[in-house]
């Protein structure tokens, strides 16, 4: 049961995660190229000078340069440095208020920090931070799993990442046990009937109780420009005039926002696999159940070439009806695992799912494909688990938790109960007669979330801020290509790079014309030429 939203770098998509890191850490420098977008236009209000967007549609507006008397303690701290247990990195605890609006010390969150030092040669360019997306990545993991050689950008650069507020090391929000996260993902969100509309609406409330029972003082303060503004803070305990990033996925609407908050402290930005601030909820979801379709096709269109491909050799409209069959009959008999957990149909479908972040995962997924049409769930339940974060124990890591509570709180939901998604499923169904139902079911889930949204659908255009290079890619699943061209018209400094290829992302995924650009701009301030295309 994929949430609403799905912006993250999963277990399909860890290769090219890891491929990122990897190569931004190695470096690669030459060459130009660059950007993918988002959101513009000019100046805006904010309601109560929270920072938030007006309801009014106005564009996000900046905060005020100088740093209010109250918040001056977290800007002046001083972070203290050490051993993480991983070699080469240190890491660190850093105080940010609960709430922006009324700091307390007796409130106070405890922020994870970690560090690679650069190394050089070359001069020091400063800091660089980076964020995997989720919303819910650990931004730390990331880090530290994927920063092997230094090269090029990491001799230049400490490479820095802290998980966001709610997510990992940094007062994580909790929802359920282990054993109730299991029945979770287990729920079937193609409901057949009344009764199994009941039990979907059934476990999204039990979901959204379990958040409030455990992080319900964190709920409300876990939203995209509060941890925005933490990324502030953290720029200038670092020794940073200005903030260089790279984010990915949901990182780009996260890096977005600060250029919204922070024109001026804004340095080189680079923002992959956008998301489009001007959207609303519903418009996010059709476009990604549009965006999983194209991907489902080019990945149908490889397989039925393939020897091997369980989906037969016709067409991918075949492979679809194929595929939609198989979930079918997973919804009605669903298979063994080898474990106590049997593959359903909602299990099934978040595997497939998570293997369209990357199409080096399609050759394991033809293999898991092929062993559940003989009985055998094994491969596609360990793809889900891939996407659920789920260890060989059984235990959850807590992206989901934090995705659906920052998911949640930044726009209003898609639906306010069943009878909306039922009127909206021919359209889902139209976006992909594969996944659609899937799809807006899921989006269902913040109706029942026990913290009314605070964010809106706003442009972002950032004026005053230093180039930002975004980044799309034409056949992105969970971020579609449409997306970054509406990102880069709304910031006024964007460059947009396009990537013209499939998954999640494109930076480190084997485009020398990407990471060229990407690393230039990074090293030199340089953006790619307007209208860059890659392959």
């Amino acid at each position: 049961m994929p949430p609403s939203r799905p912006f993250r770098s999963t277990a399909a998509a860890a290769a090219a995660a890891a491929a990122v890191l990897a190569l931004l850490l190695s470096g690669c420098s030459s060459g130009t190229s660059r950007a993918p977008g988002g959101p513009a236009s000019p100046a805006r209000s904010t309601e109560a000078g929270s920072g938030r967007p007006a309801s009014d549609g106005s564009p996000l507006a900046p905060l005020p340069t100088t740093v209010p008397a109250a918040l001056r303690p977290y800007y002046d701290q001083k972070l203290s440095w050490h051993d993480c247990g991983v070699a080469g990195f240190q890491c660190a605890t850093m105080k940010a208020p609960l709430d922006y609006a009324r700091p307390s010390p007796a409130t106070d969150l405890k922020l994870a920090v970690a560090r690679k030092k650069a190394t050089g040669p070359g001069q020091r360019l400063g800091s660089l931070l980076v964020n995997p997306g989720g919303p819910g990545g650990s931004a730390i993991d990331y880090l530290q799993q994927y920063a092997p050689q230094p090269a090029a950008v990491r001799a230049r650069y400490d490479m820095v990442a802290m998980d966001p507020r709610g997510v990992a090391r940094s007062a994580p929000v909790e929802c359920l046990t282990d054993r109730q996260m299991d029945h979770f993902t287990q729920t079937d969100t193609t409901p057949d009937d009344s009764a199994e509309v009941t039990a979907l609406v059934t476990a999204y409330r039990g979901f959204a109780r379990g958040c409030e029972q455990h992080s319900g003082t964190l709920l409300p303060h876990v939203s995209t420009i509060e941890a925005a503004r933490d990324m502030d803070i953290l720029r200038a305990v670092l020794g940073d005039r200005k903030l260089t990033y790279v984010g990915a996925s949901y990182g780009t609407f996260l890096g977005a926002t600060y250029a919204g908050l922070f024109p001026s402290r804004s340095g080189r930005l680079v923002l992959d696999g956008a998301m489009d601030p001007s959207l609303d909820s519903r418009t996010i979801n059709i476009d990604q159940t549009t965006g999983f379709n194209t991907a489902f096709t080019a990945f149908a269109a490889d397989c039925v070439k393939k020897a091997d491909c369980p989906l037969g050799h016709k067409s991918p409209e075949d492979a679809g009806r194929r595929l939609s069959a198989l979930f079918t009959k997973l919804d009605a008999h669903p298979v063994g695992t080898g474990e106590d957990r049997k593959l359903t149909e909602s299990l099934a479908t978040t595997g497939v799912i998570a293997a369209m972040y990357d199409q080096g995962a399609w050759p394991l997924l033809r293999q898991s494909l092929a062993q559940a049409e003989q009985g055998n769930g094994r491969g596609l339940l360990a793809l889900s688990d891939s996407y659920y974060e789920r260890d060989p124990s059984g235990h959850y890591a807590n992206q989901m938790y934090a995705n659906a509570a920052v998911n949640c709180l930044d726009l209003p939901p898609s639906f306010a109960g069943p009878d909306q998604v039922r009127a909206a499923l021919p359209a889902f169904r139209k976006a992909s007669p594969v996944f659609g139902a899937n799809f807006a079911w899921s989006a269902l889930n913040c109706a029942y979330w026990p913290v009314k949204a605070t964010g809106r659908v706003h442009r972002i255009e950032a004026k005053g801020a230093d180039p930002i290079v975004v980044v799309g890619t034409t056949r992105d699943p969970a971020t579609p290509y449409t997306w970054a061209k509406g990102l880069a018209a709304q910031l006024s400094s964007a460059t947009l790079l396009t990537y013209v290829g499939d998954g999640h992302t494109a930076y480190g995924r084997g485009s020398d014309c990407i990471d060229t650009a990407i690393n230039t701009f990074l090293l030199e301030g340089t953006p790619p030429a307007k209208n860059t295309r890659c392959t």
